[in-house]
């Protein structure tokens, strides 16, 4: 497999095959210590708090542009880059990364299906030492075709060809889980916790495609729809979004998510 086909999930023995490629950097969304103590070789670490920022209550917006090209620049990310991310826990760090990548109109990035975990389960080698990287110029700005706001979500309210997809639990959608100051959900959303596209049993690598869309289908998020995906934060739906993307939808973001929308007392909501 060349650089170039690379899908949106890639498998870890195809990974490993890719390493030290032209334009490929990996990247490992994990923390410090994680990273220090074990990682794919090559990868390039990047601290994953520096990828949000918050106005409290609301969190999990995207980082000051200025933050993000200083992160992407020290990672050796260029606009051309191929980025392979992943993480030690659930990839949501590293799907978060990934999405914020999309963002600013990066086109070339790949989630490793099922993360570190996935890698050492398949026994491939793994390294403790710290690469050189050469510092990159990457101009960062942010656009709107792959993130929606409280104010065009609110817009598009009752409107058939958009839906709306609550990563959450089922106990947060109901309003019986409440962490921000009401719970609920928005209305009209539809709930598929974001869990119900891996495996699970430990393993974290997706389920088949075609149980993948039946989930989708089966809950009216079809692929004639513009999807806004959200969760509480807007990290477990950046892993929605990928599946979403891989499988060829239109799907936009919600930073600051329910943290966003249930924390403003004048936005409608359903329990």
């Amino acid at each position: 497999m060349s650089v170039s086909a690379v899908p949106i999930f890639i498998q870890a023995e195809e990974l490993q095959r890719l390493l030290g490629a032209e334009d490929m950097v990996v990247v490992d969304l994990s923390s410090e210590a994680a990273y220090e103590a074990q990682h794919i070789p090559g990868a390039v670490h990047v601290e994953a708090s520096l990828l949000g920022s918050s106005r409290p209550p609301v969190m999990g917006l995207l980082p000051p542009e200025d933050v993000l090209a200083r992160v992407l620049s020290e990672a050796g990310i260029s606009p051309g880059s191929h980025v392979i991310a992943y993480d030690s826990e659930n990839g949501l760090k590293a799907s978060r990364f990934l999405w914020t990548l999309d963002v600013i109109g990066h086109e070339r990035f790949s989630l490793l299906d099922g993360g570190l975990s996935a890698w050492l389960d398949a026994g491939l080698p793994v390294e403790s030492k710290t690469p050189q990287v050469a510092a990159t110029e990457y101009p960062v700005s942010y656009g709107d075709a792959r993130r929606a706001d409280k104010a065009y979500i609110a817009q598009h309210l009752g409107d058939p060809a958009v839906a709306v997809l609550d990563a959450r639990t089922p106990g947060e959608y109901r309003g019986l889980d409440r962490r921000a100051l009401r719970g609920g959900h928005i209305p009209g959303a539809v709930n598929l916790d974001w869990s119900l596209a891996v495996r699970g049993g430990g393993d974290l690598r997706l389920r088949p495609e075609e149980e993948l869309r039946a989930l989708y289908a089966g809950a009216g998020v079809t692929p004639d729809k513009e999807v806004v995906v959200h969760c509480h934060t807007h990290q477990r739906s950046s892993h929605t979004y990928l599946v979403l993307r891989a499988l060829g939808y239109r799907v936009k973001g919600y930073p600051g998510s329910w943290s966003d929308w249930g924390n403003d007392p004048n936005t409608p909501i359903e329990q």
